[in-house]
């Protein structure tokens, strides 16, 4: 009595590649569809922005002669971004469906538009008329002096300002100048004199003793100057 083998069969190389590859499917197939709906989602959250994206431009007029207005500020009531308008009363902005834009002037009465959040399309048109606004100042009463020699004293004790010419000739005076030359710091140039003039001195009298200014008479009439000027007199701050 004859007995059946039975044989295990071997699956061929083309078939283990498609298991394996279902294998992986099967495994990376949830983040897959994740990524699949994120990008979905943020396709669909760039078209909404898109949609709400508005280009907003018009003109702005004065309401009684309508004739354009410059330099009118258009705001974005909230943020803080927004225009002006050019010499002829013209702007442009980008806004969002939503918005409250103001538009404000020195001389003209502010006025606020704002973007439906239905409107069809991405662009918006306005023609702005604006009002003058009369600023009132407060009164100012001018009373005269109460007599005229109280007018006379004053009128005389009043200080004027110097004009250029009296201003030019007090910062030439002698004795300003001496102050400055002995405050103020050398600049390149004398620094560079002083720094040459030494090193030539050096230089002269190199291998000798220099000359002592205590027997030079130049020195001594110097030093007298000076000394009657003041020179060495402790000045307080």
């Amino acid at each position: 009595m004859m007995r059946k083998v039975r044989t295990k069969r071997v699956p061929r190389a083309g078939e283990r590649a498609a298991g394996f590859i279902f294998e992986g499917m099967k495994k990376w197939l949830p983040l897959l569809l994740i990524l699949f709906s994120f990008g979905q989602k943020a396709s669909a959250q760039f078209e909404s922005v898109k949609d709400s994206v508005v280009q907003l431009y018009g003109v702005v007029m004065t309401a009684d002669s309508l004739v354009g207005i410059p330099a009118v500020s258009v705001m974005v009531k909230g943020q803080n971004r927004g225009t002006i308008t050019n010499n002829q009363g013209v702007f442009s902005i980008v806004v969002l469906k939503g918005d409250v834009v103001e538009f404000t002037h020195v001389t003209y009465k502010p006025k606020v538009v704002a973007v439906p959040r239905e409107l069809k399309g991405n662009q918006y048109s306005v023609v702005q008329l604006m009002v003058e606004d009369t600023v009132y100042l407060p009164a100012t009463i001018i009373r005269p002096r109460p007599t005229p020699q109280q007018f006379e004293r004053d009128f005389v004790s009043s200080k004027v300002p110097d004009d250029d010419i009296e201003i030019a000739r007090r910062n030439n005076d002698v004795a300003k100048r001496r102050v400055l030359m002995q405050t103020l710091p050398a600049d390149g140039k004398e620094a560079t004199s002083m720094q040459f003039r030494n090193i030539a001195n050096r230089a002269v009298y190199s291998g000798q003793l220099p000359p002592m200014n205590l027997f030079n008479p130049a020195a001594w009439a110097e030093f007298i100057k000076a000394w009657k000027r003041g020179d060495y007199k402790r000045r307080s701050d």
